[in-house]
């Protein structure tokens, strides 16, 4: 039983899950701060989580400090640059269109394994697998009723493919270069300096204020995005870090993100129903998933 739970389809699935929550809690604490200020502020805190449940601790903080350049290089790949470019890009477009783009990620990730990885590539069967469960986020994306053309669409599109690359080129390097370094130890220092990356940025972007006078449900909502950002990533570089994973895909169990946070709006949110769009878009991601984890065990 213990084997099944910390298998990578089971620990996948949960990290996913644990991705698909913070959407509501995002819009409480913009509500009250900057986007760049309040992503800061969460990386901070989730890498200082983390930081009790390691072990010798001293002694990792020195051994880090051989690597601290690829511990730096996946600090600003897979949280300043990542989630800087993420709440920029998002703000020039519509809901819609984010989440197509931001679904568009396990191509991406195929795509820069492919051409980083001599153990990964790509197959016009795995693709067409991955096309599949694009097509099934564009469904439930478009089953949104806000949809709106803007003259900032380009700009925004633009920037969440760069964020695509820069996400999926992080995952690479955290698979191929961290074999050395334990998950906790790699998740909580990127997060950590990454956090004061985005809080730096935010100085001259947004110019933000730091009285942190906030009602509790600022706090609440914090604390949640701390804690779902330092378990879900702490999980992601651990499977990543695991020998028989491949990037492409591990990252196709992305696709399940909006099922879940479909699902959450349908619990949590009174004026949210299930729809037959997004029941037919979730049956294609479905479908995705199944074809590539068939390809997945037939490759082995």
């Amino acid at each position: 039983m213990k084997k099944f739970f910390l298998s990578t389809t089971v620990l996948a699935i949960f990290a996913c899950l644990l991705w698909a929550t913070p959407f509501t809690a995002i819009k409480i604490g913009l509500k009250y701060t900057t986007p760049l200020q309040f992503a800061g502020v969460r990386f901070f805190l989730s890498g200082l989580l983390i930081l009790p449940f390691i072990k010798d601790l001293k002694l990792k903080i020195l051994k880090s400090k051989q690597r601290w350049k690829f511990v730096l290089w996946v600090a600003l790949l897979q949280t300043t640059f990542l989630y800087g470019l993420f709440y920029i890009g998002i703000s020039f477009l519509p809901g819609s269109l984010g989440a197509m783009l931001i679904g568009a990620q396990p191509l991406f990730a195929a795509i820069m394994a492919h051409i980083m990885l001599s153990n990964d590539k790509m197959s016009w069967k795995k693709i067409i697998a991955i096309l599949l469960g694009m097509t099934g986020v564009c469904i439930i994306s478009l089953g949104r009723s806000d949809f709106v053309l803007s003259t900032t669409i380009p700009l925004g599109v633009g920037i969440l493919i760069l964020n695509n690359i820069v996400g999926s080129t992080g995952n690479v390097i955290v698979s191929r270069d961290a074999k050395d370094m334990p998950p906790r130890v790699l998740a909580s220092f990127s997060m950590i300096i990454g956090g004061i990356g985005l809080m730096l940025a935010s100085v001259p972007i947004e110019n933000p204020s730091w009285h942190f006078n906030f009602p509790t449900e600022y706090w609440i909502s914090l604390c949640w995005l701390a804690m779902v950002s330092a378990f879900a990533i702490t999980i992601w570089f651990g499977l990543l870090q695991r020998p028989n994973v491949k990037v492409s895909n591990l990252n196709t169990w992305k696709f399940i993100i909006p099922i879940f946070g479909a699902f959450l709006s349908w619990m949590i949110l009174p004026d949210e129903h299930p729809d037959s769009i997004s029941i037919i878009g979730m049956m294609v991601i479905a479908c995705s998933l199944l074809a590539v984890n068939y390809l997945n065990r037939i490759s082995i």
